[in-house]
């Protein structure tokens, strides 16, 4: 295992147990669920382990002083450090990329983690801002 510094990787010891949840939550489950089966199983993983987090975090976009009506929802935000988004679908793809840059660039975080439950083993993407 590569072990790389802080800055051009940040938060790796969160990022592996967080990884390591999925996996083990994938193990148990399958694919096949809707995501909010597998968000409900994390919520409870995160608990387990005593780990800060927000579920369904509200962000506002704001646009020339104003703030515009549509609100995103991450999936998850650990210790306020980390955009955890769940998604169970054929393959991780460009639009779920794109989805965790928005909600890092809203929120002012600078790690996203992709996770993608639908496959027969779990896929998962770092997103660093």
């Amino acid at each position: 295992m590569n072990q790389y510094n802080s800055k051009d990787y940040p938060l790796q010891p969160l990022t592996y147990q967080l990884i390591g949840m999925g996996m083990e939550i994938h193990r148990i489950l399958g694919k096949g669920f809707l995501e909010v089966v597998y968000k409900d199983a994390f919520e409870y993983e995160l608990r387990l382990r005593n780990i800060i987090y927000e579920r369904e975090k509200e962000y506002s976009v704001t646009y020339k002083n104003t703030i515009l009506p549509h609100k995103f929802y991450a999936d998850f935000v650990i210790e306020n450090s980390i955009i955890l988004e769940i998604k169970s679908k054929a393959g991780i793809i460009e639009q779920h990329q794109a989805q965790v840059l928005n909600y890092l660039a809203v929120s002012k975080l600078k790690l996203g983690l992709l996770l993608n439950f639908h496959e027969k083993s779990l896929q998962y993407q770092r997103i660093i801002l």
